[in-house]
């Protein structure tokens, strides 16, 4: 993708029209992932644009049955399969990387084979490579939006994260890492609803993957039709909430696709490639910048951002910088996520805070976007929902954990 066809793909995400999907997918894989990044921008577009960029969570071609069985032959081999009973050459789903059929043991255990479509890296890191280099050009020119927009750490992130994703031992590893925190932490938080399916490591390598088989649907697919509740996301934030705010090492990628509800109402985490983590520093000032907006206590609020800055400011920078806030948040009581975006509204005071003179710690993206995921599934539930209000209840349970 060179810089003509990375302006190109710009305007199509915001231009008028719905964002031209066929053209993003044939820009190839980076291409495909800034669509999925920017499907979750609520913030900077319209709704109905996010929702048709969301498509290219699942709007990808799948290998045919001929080129499924070379592939998958040329990363096992013969011996590799004497230990299925079947596999099904049509995949259950298909995704941007990968895709996944459905297997069954000598054992009878049913199992999924998730398998990396294609070698992506080469052209995807030359990819990368230019935009960066693009990026770094128009921060020369414009340099606060480094601090504001953060897009090389953006890029960074979408680099590690589509990397992690196509090295599938990175899965298991992940998986484990989320798998040991919930251990350890089981007599101090009610983690009980989380679930991690089984991942046969002794049948995996870096381009495929066996899994057991979750019955169940995704999140995406419930809110699809309608078939999730409100209470049913507070939950999943409430855990997720627990690996970003008490521990600072969280599933990285948890959007609606990667979460799975199953019949006794466990939520699955999938896709545990991408690990995130965040310094104590920075999640201990969201917290409490969270804390105190779900109390509307904007003082608290605007001395939390402060205070959790590598360069704060004081005196009379400050006074004017807490002036802008409190006018920011002034439409923010009991405001619906249709009526102000979370995500808007922190990306807002982000910006507000670096123009009075505030640096941040690079690296804030992974959980921008999580707030990103979490703004959009309940827009999608319950547009009407006072979402920071409702999260309060979570809020002192973290803060129970946090304080032992």
């Amino acid at each position: 993708m060179n810089w003509l066809n990375f302006i190109r793909l710009i305007k199509t995400i915001y231009g008028k029209d719905l964002p031209d999907l066929d053209f993003i997918e044939s820009q190839g894989l980076l291409a495909v992932k800034i669509g999925q990044t920017y499907a979750l921008r609520f913030d900077f577009l319209p709704e109905q644009n996010c929702r048709h960029l969301a498509k290219l969570y699942r709007h990808t071609d799948s290998l045919p049955p001929e080129s499924f069985r070379i592939i998958l032959d040329n990363v096992t081999g013969n011996e590799w399969k004497n230990n299925f009973k079947a596999i099904n050459e049509t995949p259950l789903a298909s995704a941007s990387v990968g895709q996944v059929h459905k297997g069954v043991l000598k054992s009878g255990e049913n199992v999924v084979i998730k398998l990396v479509k294609k070698d992506f890296a080469k052209s995807f890191t030359r990819d990368v490579n230019s935009l960066r280099s693009l990026l770094k050009l128009m921060i020369f020119f414009y340099p606060k939006l480094a601090k504001v927009a953060d897009p090389i750490g953006i890029i960074n992130s979408i680099e590690q994260n589509t990397l992690d994703e196509l090295d599938l031992r990175k899965e298991a590893l992940g998986q484990q890492i989320l798998r040991d925190i919930t251990a350890a932490n089981l007599d101090k938080f009610d983690l009980s609803r989380i679930y991690f399916p089984k991942i046969h490591t002794g049948l995996s390598s870096e381009k495929h993957m066996v899994s057991e088989f979750v019955e169940g649907r995704t999140f995406d697919e419930l809110l699809e039709n309608g078939e999730i509740s409100y209470v049913e996301l507070l939950d999943l934030f409430h855990l997720h909430g627990f690996f970003v705010f008490c521990i600072g090492t969280f599933h990285g990628d948890i959007h609606p696709g990667n979460i799975i509800r199953t019949p006794e109402g466990k939520f699955a985490f999938i896709d545990t490639g991408a690990i995130s983590t965040v310094g104590v520093k920075m999640r201990t000032g969201l917290f409490n910048f969270f804390d105190g907006l779900s109390q509307y206590d904007y003082d608290y609020c605007a001395t939390s951002l402060n205070s959790m800055a590598d360069i704060s400011v004081e005196g009379a920078a400050y006074t004017r910088f807490r002036d802008k806030f409190m006018d920011l948040y002034k439409d923010f009581k009991n405001a619906t996520v249709s009526e102000v975006s979370l995500t808007k509204r922190m990306m807002e005071t982000i910006k507000l805070g670096v123009n009075s003179g505030m640096v941040f710690e690079q690296g804030m993206y992974p959980i921008v976007k999580s707030l990103m995921y979490l703004d959009g599934m309940v827009l999608r539930c319950n547009p009407k929902a006072v979402l920071v209000r409702d999260m309060r209840r979570f809020i002192d349970l973290f803060k129970k954990v946090m304080n032992t």
